[in-house]
């Protein structure tokens, strides 16, 4: 047996980006790592519902809790209103008289709640540690690079940035300080129409799926008129040429559940379940969604499975809290269900956010105490409800 030595040269104290991912540092300007101070009460404590209840009855109207489609359902039973993170952002803007915002969702929809609220409102995520890996991709330091680099290349005045929902305040903020504006998966192309207007070239943040599907889907672009710029390699390991030559340069960013979708998925299923609808979210792999009979926004495909005949077949290409929903309300209706892949696949930080923290939240709220608030700097919020004003005034 040996035993390892350690060179007296070699520096071994940890990283910050090491600490952090081991939980024991925080930074306030990612959405990972951050504590949830508190006990919480058990997840087998057989009260916690009723517990839930009642401090919510308790607060009355000086609460609204917020539902996105994505949360277990534990806890979507307490919300007051399920949706999208656009939706319920404005929906909590169209609540003055709560004191209280409680968002079952992530931290960047928290963050666009509080710039959409009026600074009276306080916007609480039950787990602060309920981030988003996509927008995790995207940093300001990032984005602020890569828009030197389009600078070095002669370019960034022919560039508006259009960035996606699903991106931190910081991203929002940087688009509207650059003329920019915010989309959602239901109005991307009506943004990047307006974008195209404004500039020759769309730096699209942070998912290159969204942005790749809608130009080329929805716009006509070809798949030569994307490239992807990558942050962790120099330049974004593209050439001066190449982003002088494109029309969309996409963010290397994707969602952890959609991009987990293949060709193969689709495949599989058409074999299992002959007849069966593919609908599948544009957060997908360009060649998912080209495979897939209907694409759409989460709020489509609610809509599409509403409106679906008795008896008809689905493969649903989104997260699997919502395609169990889904499968469970229609399946008196005959209408056959099922997620697209054979491999079960939650939204892991989205259900970060479960019975025990939500009591927890909810029960501290009723004894006064604000806890989990999340509040966006004055000058970060001022620049991304710019953006978002831009996208509400599109046509």
């Amino acid at each position: 047996m040996t035993t390892a030595q350690t060179s007296p040269e070699l520096d071994v104290s940890p990283t910050p980006l090491a600490l952090l991912l081991l939980g024991r540092e925080a930074d306030p300007r990612s959405e990972r790592g951050v504590e949830c101070p508190g006990d919480l009460p058990s997840p087998s404590d057989p009260d916690l519902v009723e517990r839930a209840r009642a401090a919510k009855e308790k607060l009355g109207e000086k609460v609204f809790v917020l539902g996105h489609h994505y949360q277990r359902d534990e806890v979507i039973q307490f919300a007051d209103v399920t949706g999208d993170s656009f939706k319920l952002a404005k929906d909590a803007a169209a609540r003055p008289e709560a004191e209280y915002i409680v968002f079952c969702g992530v931290h960047f929809m928290a963050e666009s709640a509080d710039i959409l609220t009026s600074d009276d409102q306080k916007v609480v995520l039950p787990d602060l540690a309920a981030g988003c890996s996509m927008a995790d991709m995207a940093t300001a330091e990032q984005v602020a690079e890569c828009w030197d680099v389009l600078t070095e290349a002669g370019v960034a005045e022919q560039v508006v940035p259009v960035s996606y929902m699903n991106s931190s305040a910081d991203i929002k903020a940087f688009t509207g300080k650059h003329g920019g504006t915010i989309c959602t998966s239901s109005n991307a192309k009506r943004a990047l129409d307006w974008a195209f207007e404004q500039g020759e070239k769309v730096l699209f943040l942070p998912d290159q799926h969204l942005g790749r599907n809608t130009a080329v889907r929805d716009m006509g672009m070809s798949l030569e008129d994307c490239v992807l710029y990558n942050p962790h390699k120099p330049n974004g390991g593209l050439t001066t040429e190449e982003l002088r030559a494109a029309k969309m340069i996409l963010w290397r960013g994707h969602c952890s559940v959609h991009g987990r979708f293949s060709l193969d998925s689709v495949n599989d299923v058409r074999e299992r379940i002959p007849g069966v609808n593919v609908l599948v979210h544009p957060e997908c792999k360009h060649e998912v969604v080209a495979a897939a009979d209907y694409v759409g926004s989460t709020e489509y495909i609610i809509n599409t499975l509403e409106a679906a005949p008795a008896g008809s077949k689905w493969a649903i290409g989104t997260e699997l809290n919502l395609v169990r929903r889904l499968a469970n309300r229609y399946a008196d209706q005959g209408k056959e269900i099922v997620f697209l892949d054979k491999t079960v696949c939650f939204c892991s930080t989205m259900n970060r956010i479960d019975l025990p923290h939500l009591v927890w939240a909810l029960e501290s709220l009723a004894e006064g105490n604000l806890v989990n608030r999340i509040e966006v700097d004055k000058e970060t919020e001022s620049f991304a409800k710019l953006a978002l004003e831009r996208m509400l005034a599109l046509p």
